[in-house]
């Protein structure tokens, strides 16, 4: 079975999940959610009452993160359909390090903060890894 063409398709699916992460932060993640207040043990009102500009500067933070991955997905999306189908040198090493660093980083934090998220998440990490394993497979 010829793999290459399905690797790059999974790998093409994870640039298309990140671009669609980077969508939701930049356009309708809250400023906290109900897990992030939880985790840092706090109310809405506290925050409201105490740090109010805190809620003005996290969507701007999200807004800068999700370009970040929105960014990482169309750049992943190209090196899809160009380096990695055409098994160029590096595109493999390349592809490792981009997906631990960006998707893989962002599934395990959310695993070490029992995010409401993380699973949904590893779901979203598990194209990249297919890709990587049938790209090994079509040596």
């Amino acid at each position: 079975m010829n793999f290459k063409p399905l690797s790059a398709a999974l790998l093409a699916l994870a640039g298309i999940l990140l671009i669609g992460t980077g969508l939701y932060f930049i356009f309708l993640r809250p400023a906290l959610l109900p897990e992030d207040l939880k985790f840092i043990g706090t109310t809405s009102q506290n925050v409201k009452d105490n740090l109010p500009s805190l809620l003005l500067w996290l969507p701007k933070l999200f807004w800068v993160m999700g370009g970040y991955i929105l960014t990482t997905g169309v750049l992943v999306l190209y090196i899809s359909h160009t380096s990695f189908r055409n098994r160029e040198q590096h595109a493999f090493t390349i592809t490792v390090m981009a997906g631990f660093t960006s998707i893989g980083l962002m599934t395990m934090v959310n695993f070490l903060i029992n995010s409401d998220f993380k699973w949904i998440l590893l779901v979203f990490t598990l194209p990249w890894a297919m890709a990587l394993i049938l790209y090994q497979k079509h040596k």
